[in-house]
């Protein structure tokens, strides 16, 4: 289209330089004669092709090398950076068209960069772990990202271009929004939000954008969701606090009993051998409870080394169930074992000897006399399955997933009557994962409990 506009554009000139021979020479022949007439004729036919020949060389070199130049400038004006202008090597129609490719292709890379760069951006932005939400001067929201629209719903076109407190109801929110304007520092604020039917903790900070002159061009708002911290933080509270209350009953105990003993009661021999037997098993009370807390602690570190083994069942549950028998039998507790013969698998026979032996022992204790307890192990592919079940109280189904919880007791009274320490579940859990395993648990209230440990035979 363009070699045809100026093939089009130079007949325009032939034609019009044409008319204006042919003009001059119906002016001026008429008033020649003879040889004068041939003269003024040949004059008019070697002017023609003179003028036929400079205007071919100024189109070729000047006026189309200068319209390419104005067509490729307007493409650039457009965007469109890929175009080029091509003309002859001659003087400085040459050295435009030189400039003007060279000015193309700065402004071809600048282009292929900005692109780049705003795609390394978007992909930074999207898939930050925070919320983000860019407002101008005005108060008009100009960019949010994937994880803002998580948290609050809706998609970009509900926020982009709207005022923010058009689309953000929470009032901490615009009070932080304000206080960045105000103040031009940094500001925070907290919302809570359901997500996904959960409750989730919100923090709001907000930060001045200011341009290089010290101008306030907008502010920057960023949410963190801040439930796992809160959670930490709660579990950190709850642990210290169950923690100074099952010190203080033991600690109590004996304190109580030692002064009593000290201010007379020693001299009644059948009472002070009562008190004394208090603080004996006060005291033992109080030696399993801080050696449980360290074995929670040791298990709770990244560097927890365990001792890898080829594990023989056979031989192995021998040993569970040696030391288990005698408490069944005082209790009048039926139990059972049914282990498939045969089975090997690699773990620490010690720690996976003490998550067996506490679900059994929880079972002893929440299990009524003539109750029933049975420890089954079996090979499936991949994994052994240990079970453990009981007749015992149960667990209600609002305290199933707090079971494993440091120092969560169903029944506080009845765990505390019978030695325990609250930390044996959480105990069990980690020595599970520890081993790239899993542990399930299903109860009935008033009909029993059955836990299931999954193990990988290889990790």
């Amino acid at each position: 289209m363009g070699d045809e506009n100026k093939g089009n554009l130079f007949l325009r000139y032939i034609v019009m330089m044409t008319s204006v021979f042919i003009l001059i020479g119906i002016v001026v022949v008429p008033f020649t004669t003879g040889d004068d007439r041939f003269f003024v004729i040949f004059a008019l036919a070697i002017g023609y092709i003179i003028v036929l020949v400079l205007m071919y060389h100024l189109f070729e070199n000047y006026v189309k090398p200068i319209r390419a130049s104005i067509n490729v400038t307007n493409e650039l004006v457009k965007g469109n950076y890929n175009v080029r202008t091509y003309v002859k090597p001659a003087g400085e129609a040459q050295q435009l068209s030189e400039l003007i490719n060279q000015l193309a292709r700065n402004l071809q890379e600048m282009y292929i960069q900005e692109k780049m760069q705003g795609s390394q951006w978007k992909t930074v932005i999207n898939n930050m772990e925070s919320g983000l939400m860019l407002i101008d001067e005005r108060g008009y929201v100009h960019l949010v990202n994937r994880k803002f629209l998580q948290m609050f719903g809706e998609n970009s076109l509900h926020y982009i271009g709207y005022l923010y407190y058009d689309v953000l109801a929470q009032k901490s929110i615009h009070r932080v929004v304000q206080e960045t304007f105000l103040y031009e520092e940094k500001m925070t604020g907290a919302i809570t939000r359901l997500i996904d039917g959960q409750k989730h903790h919100i923090e709001v900070v907000g930060a001045p954008v200011i341009n290089d002159v010290k101008e306030l061009k907008g502010a920057v708002l960023v949410f963190h969701d801040i439930t796992d911290l809160k959670r930490v933080e709660q579990m950190r509270k709850d642990f210290v606090a169950n923690v100074s209350h099952e010190l203080k009953t033991p600690i109590t105990s004996i304190r109580g009993f030692s002064e009593t003993l000290l201010d007379g009661a020693m001299e009644d021999e059948q009472l002070s051998r009562q008190f004394i037997d208090i603080i004996l098993k006060e005291s033992t009370r109080l030696q399993a409870l801080v050696q449980d807390l360290l074995e929670l602690s040791k298990l709770e570190k990244e560097e927890l080394q365990l001792s890898k083994k080829l594990i023989e069942v056979d031989e192995w549950i021998t040993n569970i169930t040696t030391l288990i028998e005698q408490q069944v039998i005082n209790k009048s507790i039926i139990f059972s074992v049914e282990v498939e013969e045969g089975i090997t698998f690699y773990g620490d026979p010690d720690r996976l000897q003490q998550v067996v032996l506490n679900l059994l022992y929880n079972g002893i204790n929440y299990t009524p006399e003539k109750g029933k307890i049975a420890l089954l192990m079996s090979s499936e592919e991949e994994v052994i399955k240990v079970k453990v079940s009981d007749t015992g109280i149960g667990i209600p189904e609002d305290s199933i997933h707090r079971i494993f919880e440091r120092f969560y007791r169903v029944d506080r009274a009845r765990s505390r009557n019978t030695g325990g320490t609250g930390l044996g579940l959480a105990i069990v859990k980690h020595i599970v994962e520890a081993h790239k395993g899993k542990i399930e648990v299903e109860s009935e209230v008033n009909k029993g409990t059955t836990f299931t440990v999954t193990l990988p035979k290889e990790w």
